[in-house]
């Protein structure tokens, strides 16, 4: 993805299952959980770079024990961070207690960070500030063991001001605007209101106010708390949660937008928002880790009685493309083919640009995420090369000489690494002033490869803004001298506003909404904008069930490929001498490549919940009224 783009979040649990002295034992060391929580959290760091939290919770510690322990950062490497702070709490404690080091019970009772329920979070932000206090996981504190809840999560929410309006109605007074306070306060009162409950109960059947605890801990049912919590949630979410005498749940949301896998053995139950991430880090088999189904959520008790419970209505599975497309990282079995599929079935619509002259094209890819459908696309061509070179020996028969077969059965195709990033440049510069200097010198290429009479095909993940492709890698491209530049995107043309937790929520900023525009100009239709405002204003106030997307009205006049072949006319400036061609994936072929997350809104328009029709809505109307907001 040559546009800097960003995605929400990661998270990671782990809950021992046995006590700490196994661990010693078995592996040499009581910090077992802590460890396979730093390998969770730094193997999925491609999901969040703008902070880290790590959160604890031990079991039966004596009162007057800390046993809750949260650390958080938002330095520059935030996983490095908080795990530095950890080992140097953990070495000093150490250090002045020499005599303590093998003694488990000690360390349990003494240390911090040392527990049996572990919740880690890598962030982007998306929404709030990039502040220490937006950085997962939050804390809702109580004296009551039982009312005090962690809460980390990979989701966006599309109604947080009706959300923070209910806790209004619930008489609570949240201290902040976000997403994440508000879903957390949102379970913190039902908690509560199922503490109290327990509570009353255990009075009627002769407990005192000490002998309770023990009894809500045991009758807690947060499938009920999560139920009532969520009621009125809308939006993609993986959330995960942690109380504080030891039970833990993670919840996924009911169209299955945000990811979420998990496993379980005799020793840990592990949660992680990829499936590689878990494989890698405990050994095992991909047939042993499971996804997490839509509207349930996999709760673990104290005890270690683990389940899974169905929370809401499922809606149809609408889990996000994109995730396959480029954030999840490629070492996933499934995600890999994937990616090459959509080289492979993108690979025709090349074919016909270059004319089916393989020999004089050069195939490469930028950037290094699109290496995956890069092979895809190789071994199309190499398909092709070789049916070619089959048809010119059936053609010429006997009358073709040894050295003639030799020379068709010679040729390959011509796959080059022609971009190459330069790491110690960023493109995401923060002054504008000198971003568009900086960002052209962000790849080098490769001089020599690519002769004048060559096409030069390059596929890339995804266009979003087509800024950087304007701004920096045409240009780079054209100094090589190619006849023509074909830049291949393995997904299709985003068109809409992303509002599950993908930093894409101005329509304004998209490529293809920007060409579609030009299109209606060019052709007098543009009061069809002026149409698609009146009622997109008009609906305003509706509820999200009866809001229609009527910005689909802006691109329905024209074709896909007139779409994309004006987005290639906007990215050619006056100085490319190259012939300069887009081409996008289809929505049918992405669904081919990824038939089990056929989350497609950004291409289509066709949201998975009623609160994404409304955030397109008041996306267009914040364009057209010239408001750079985002619409949620």
């Amino acid at each position: 993805m040559s546009d800097a783009l960003k995605h929400e979040c990661g998270i990671a649990m782990v809950r021992l299952l046995k006590p700490l002295q196994y661990y010693k034992e078995k592996y040499g060391t009581a910090f077992y959980g802590i460890n396979k929580m730093y390998l969770l959290m730094e193997k999925q760091h491609n999901r969040g770079q703008d902070g880290a939290g790590f959160a604890s919770i031990k079991f039966n510690v004596n009162p007057g024990t800390r046993y809750i322990s949260r650390v958080r950062s938002n330095k520059s490497q935030p996983i490095q961070d908080i795990f530095g702070q950890i080992n140097q709490r953990l070495n000093g404690v150490l250090e002045e207690n020499p005599d303590k080091i093998n003694d488990v019970a000690w360390q349990e009772e003494n240390m911090p960070y040392i527990g049996n329920l572990f919740l880690g979070h890598v962030r982007y932000g998306t929404f709030g500030r990039n502040s220490i206090e937006s950085v997962h996981p939050f804390l809702r504190q109580s004296n009551w063991k039982h009312q005090n809840l962690i809460v980390a999560g990979n989701f966006n929410m599309t109604n947080s001001k009706q959300l923070l309006e209910d806790l209004v109605e619930l008489g609570q007074h949240p201290k902040e605007f976000t997403d994440t306070v508000t879903v957390m306060e949102k379970i913190g009162h039902f908690l509560e209101d199922e503490v109290s409950e327990l509570y009353l109960k255990a009075k009627e059947a002769g407990y005192n106010k000490k002998d309770a605890s023990p009894f809500i801990e045991e009758h807690l049912d947060l499938q009920n708390v999560l139920k009532r919590s969520s009621k009125n949630w809308d939006g993609g979410y993986a959330m995960a949660g942690l109380v504080g005498h030891g039970d833990a749940f993670v919840f996924r949301d009911p169209s299955g937008i945000r990811p979420t896998y998990y496993y379980q053995d005799e020793e840990v139950v592990v949660v992680a928002s990829e499936r590689p991430v878990i494989q890698t880090v405990f050994n095992v088999d991909i047939e042993k880790v499971q996804e997490l189904e839509r509207g349930h959520a996999l709760i673990i008790k104290k005890n270690g009685g683990t389940t899974v419970e169905q929370i809401l209505e499922q809606k149809p599975k609408k889990a996000c493309s994109f995730e396959r497309i480029y954030f999840s990282r490629g070492s996933d079995a499934s995600i890999y083919e994937e990616r090459k599929n959509l080289g492979k079935l993108v690979f025709p619509q090349v074919l016909k640009s270059i004319n089916n002259d393989i020999t004089h094209s050069v195939f490469s890819y930028i950037p290094n995420t699109a290496e995956t459908s890069f092979y895809g696309m190789t071994e199309a061509a190499e398909d092709i090369l070789n049916q070619q070179k089959t048809a010119k020996i059936l053609a010429g028969g006997k009358a073709l000489s040894a050295e003639q077969v030799t020379e068709i059965l010679s040729e390959r195709p011509r796959f080059e690494k022609i971009a190459i990033k330069d790491a110690k440049l960023r493109t995401f510069i923060a002054d504008d002033n000198s971003r568009d200097d900086l960002v052209a010198h962000v790849y080098d290429v490769t001089y020599g490869v690519v002769k004048p009479t060559d096409n030069l095909v390059i596929i890339d993940d995804s266009i979003v803004r087509g800024t950087t492709l304007k701004k920096s890698i045409i240009k780079i491209l054209d100094r090589l001298q190619p006849k023509k530049i074909i830049v291949v995107s393995s997904a299709p043309q985003i068109r809409y506003p992303d509002c599950y937790g993908i930093d894409m929520a101005k329509i304004g900023d998209f490529i293809a909404f920007k060409a579609a525009l030009e299109l209606l100009k060019d052709t007098n239709q543009y009061h069809i904008v002026d149409e698609v405002y009146q009622k997109s204003i008009a609906q305003r106030g509706n509820p999200d069930s009866e809001i229609v997307n009527y910005v689909k009205e802006i691109y329905a006049p024209f074709t896909d490929e007139e779409i994309s072949n004006k987005t290639a006319e906007m990215l050619k400036t006056s100085e490319i001498n190259a012939e300069v061609e887009v081409i996008y994936q289809s929505v049918e072929n992405l669904h081919k490549a990824c038939p089990d997350n056929l989350g497609d809104w950004y291409f289509t328009g066709d949201y998975p919940t009623d609160g994404g029709h409304r955030v397109v809505n008041e996306a267009f109307i914040n364009f057209y009224e010239g408001n750079d907001k985002r619409a949620y």
